[in-house]
């Protein structure tokens, strides 16, 4: 198995042992011998797998973990502890760093072989994940940039729902299927026609019907994403109304899911306070007072729409350009 591994110590005679079998078995080695360096070596060679020692002068390898767990673009790269020390204590520390496992000296190669190749398969692993992510989330974006009106609309979703849901206390899960979702909730009108997504007039009966299968065909392109599980209830449910007047399943009340409500809820204040090519935006109180009126129809809830509100009313709106037409 093919991978790049980044080893840090600072002995000398220990990188040239490590170097020396992982590159016999075929494996791009860079080592260095310090934390500073390291830090520095995985923005320029990003490797998937870094075998750290701990003990070392100056930066020792519990920060060195913890600086490559909290950085976004390392995050997700494994890090093997390598210690003399035996103490559990050392073992918590290094775990609470973020370590993925450990190697105790002296260094049995075998061993190391079998976790370097069992962490690299686990990194080609998610590696596709965030690939396979990655496509579409610019496909998402690729459906937006069909309409001029539509641009910055998905980012600002991502955006504000996930603040709301900050706001609500909700899980951290949660709040990151927001964001995933204000990005993608729309991506089923790949299949919606030009026609029918840059009409500027209302959509006749035939168009809406056509309109409103995009949550369920944005569900099944997301659906083989095991990473999405918390994110389909959100495409599938984000145009539902709690007097079970919404679409596409006619969901009332407590049937739908918070946080469809919250992306929904996001996604009509972010249409109504964008400019359209038949009206004008509204601010955003005029805004907030269409969808109280709305709200007591029996479309919103309430309580989730007091808490947009003063969010909103609190300048946390995040709006940065216009956006789309028809939801």
């Amino acid at each position: 198995m093919p991978g790049r591994i980044l080893i840090v110590d600072d002995q000398a005679a220990a990188r040239l042992a490590l170097t020396t079998l992982l590159r016999r078995e075929g494996f791009d080695v860079h080592e260095t011998s310090s934390g500073d360096e390291a830090l520095a070596q995985c923005s320029s060679f990003r490797p998937d797998l870094i075998l750290l020692d701990i003990v070392m002068p100056g930066m020792n390898g519990f920060e060195v973990c913890r600086r490559i767990k909290a950085t976004p673009e390392t995050r997700l790269t494994p890090v093997v502890l390598i210690t003399g020390l035996s103490e559990t204590e050392d073992r918590i520390k290094g775990i609470n760093a973020g370590a993925d496992d450990f190697l105790s000296k002296p260094i049995d190669m075998n061993e190391l072989l079998a976790r370097t190749r069992s962490l690299l398969r686990l990194k080609q692993y998610t590696d596709e994940l965030e690939n396979a992510e990655a496509v579409l989330f610019t496909l998402a974006q690729s459906i937006e940039a069909r309409d001029p009106y539509t641009h910055g609309h998905c980012e600002r979703l991502s955006e504000m729902s996930a603040r709301l849901g900050e706001r609500l206390k909700l899980p951290e899960e949660q709040i990151k299927a927001l964001r995933r979702a204000g990005i993608v909730h729309d991506i089923g009108k790949v299949v919606v026609p030009d026609s029918i997504l840059l009409k500027t007039e209302p959509l006749s009966a035939e168009d809406m019907e056509i309109m409103r299968k995009h949550p369920v065909v944005g569900e099944n392109i997301c659906k083989p994403m095991r990473s999405f599980r918390l994110v389909l209830p959100i495409i599938r449910h984000h145009h539902e109304h709690r007097d079970g007047s919404g679409y596409p399943d006619g969901l009332r009340g407590d049937q739908i899911p918070v946080t469809a409500s919250i992306l929904q809820l996001v996604d009509i204040y972010d249409a109504l306070t964008t400019d359209r090519p038949y009206r004008r935006a509204s601010t955003p109180k005029e805004a907030l007072q269409i969808m109280e009126s709305e709200s007591a129809r029996g479309w919103w809830d309430n309580d989730l729409l007091k808490a947009f509100r003063e969010m909103i009313l609190n300048g946390q709106n995040g709006r940065k350009s216009a956006t789309n037409g028809h939801g």
